[in-house]
């Protein structure tokens, strides 16, 4: 009937015993004292010490107060494999400092770094920067930002696709499930981001076994769009992008066809596939390092020809998730990198962020009747992921994430400490709503999405919704003041 009241979405809540929604510190993780050695100590010195202590590494200082880390893995590759002598000062093999982290760092920030790096541990600091314990995979599995973890290994390690399909299809209830413990969002994001790499790593693995004419070594794949930042939500697409060698140009169309079968193993694991065509599948998304590289100066020198202003917004976004270890995928990085340095790519993101307006409801919507109907992505998210994106590049930061490029920008001439603040904080919300009220249409048989009827939601939910709008609308009004007083900003329209 008109004008009757729509049935709220509601998800039931579960809370554990001793169950807490707020993100541990690392610190807190650590149960035992580090095992520390010296760089002259031997080999053999070392083995036998790891082997006192019942651990499998020892932490070695390094000059200017860094430090380096001796694993069983390092002796068999280093010491064994390279005929070296069990008497070898460790020092010869441990030259390269570890990555280390704060002791207050955030658990779920540091397990994303181990699973990126692919690291067996992570020595933990104090302030003084000494080691006060490390941290590995397992440490993290009763931890509630773990909960991920054994899903993600029996993906990782599933002998076939139909076996990865299974595994894969758990993750909406995964998600759904730490929604309902009130899990932090950017917690319950990150955790499905790192279960969608390993789809996506798997699912390219199986199908590169069935092509041995392929060399997984010639390209990086990137992930990009909101998994690359670590968002994705249960209506998320999966999006991608190849950067080859330049001497497999002319194999480019055969891995193309690959892909394309690494895209209906994804769909077909319950994941959505991008339907615009921003995948590694498609011509625009599969092109060779040099051809990266121009097409990244064409963005910047005419942005509105070949769609620059996007193209360039997704690459800034993207994540190496495979190939030429990944993290470090030297040649994709640097097109990453060049845009990220060029002095233009300020007043092209800044004109990509003033495009999209945050608004509660579209003019469209409200002349056609449908004044109620609100598009949290389009109308709210997308603005705040633009800005962030925008004040990151002013700051010259390397970090994809929203939150982490508000927090980098935070104090910045663009950015003041309290906007920032107020704007992650908008970012949460926003978060925290969609992925309500997306379990709740999970849970109603209905596919996830971002086009809310205002009635459905409750009414703390409809106003925080509209408070986080004109929060977003603010900050977006004070860019477009401050634009006539940036350099080159008669190009910003």
């Amino acid at each position: 009937m008109p004008g009757e009241e729509k049935l709220q979405l509601t998800v039931a809540r579960r809370r554990d015993a001793g169950d807490v929604s707020a993100t541990r510190a690392v610190a807190e993780l650590l149960r035992t004292a580090p095992v520390i050695g010296r760089a002259d100590m031997t080999v053999r010195q070392a083995a036998a010490l790891m082997t006192e202590r019942g651990q499998d590494y020892v932490v070695i200082p390094l000059p200017g107060r860094r430090h380096g880390v001796l694993t069983d893995g390092v002796i068999r590759a280093e010491v064994v494999a390279a005929g070296r002598g069990v008497d070898t000062p460790v020092g010869e093999i441990v030259t390269e400092p570890a990555f280390v982290v704060d002791a207050g760092a955030a658990s779920m920030d540091v397990l994303t770094e181990l699973v990126d790096r692919d690291l067996s541990i992570v020595p933990v600091c104090d302030a003084a920067g000494d080691v006060v314990g490390v941290v590995g995979p397992g440490d993290f599995v009763a931890d509630p930002a773990g909960a991920g973890i054994p899903l993600r290994e029996q993906i990782r390690r599933s002998i076939d696709v139909e076996e990865l399909q299974g595994h894969a299809r758990r993750l909406p209830q995964f998600a759904a499930d730490l929604v309902r413990r009130d899990r932090p969002p950017y917690e319950i994001t990150r955790a499905a981001s790192l279960i969608v790499d390993a789809v996506v790593s798997r699912a390219l693995d199986l199908v590169l076994v069935a092509h041995p004419e392929l060399d997984p070594s010639a390209f990086t794949w990137l992930s990009l769009g909101s998994n690359a930042r670590r968002e994705p939500v249960l209506s998320s697409d999966v999006d991608s992008a190849v950067s080859f060698d330049d001497s497999a140009a002319g194999e480019i169309e055969r891995y193309r066809t690959a892909f394309g079968e690494v895209d209906e193993v994804v769909r077909n694991a319950g994941l959505r596939v991008d339907a615009n065509g921003a995948v590694a599948s498609k011509p625009l998304f599969a092109r060779t390092h040099s051809q990266w590289q121009a097409a990244a100066r064409a963005w910047i020198d005419d942005p509105l020809a070949g769609k620059g202003m996007i193209f360039t917004s997704l690459m800034l976004d993207g994540r190496p998730i495979s190939g030429r270890g990944a993290v470090s995928a030297t040649p994709a990085v640097a097109m990453i990198a060049g845009l990220r340095r060029d002095p233009r790519t300020m007043n092209l993101l800044l004109a990509e962020t003033l495009s999209t307006r945050a608004r509660l409801r579209s003019r469209r919507d409200v002349l056609t009747g449908r004044g109620n109907i609100v598009d949290v992505k389009q109308h709210a998210v997308t603005p705040l992921v633009n800005i962030a994106r925008w004040a990151a590049a002013s700051v010259g930061s390397t970090d994809v994430g929203t939150r982490g490029r508000l927090r980098a920008a935070a104090g910045s001439e663009l950015l003041p400490d309290e906007q920032a603040s107020t704007l992650i904080e908008v970012f949460d919300v926003l978060q925290r709503v969609r992925l309500r009220y997306q379990v709740a249409q999970f849970d109603n048989g209905d596919p996830p999405g971002d086009r809310f009827d205002v009635r459905q939601l409750s009414p703390l939910d409809r106003s925080l919704l509209g408070q986080a709008v004109r929060e977003i609308a603010g900050v977006q009004r004070r860019m477009a003041n401050m634009s006539r007083l940036l350099p080159g900003s008669e190009k910003v329209t």
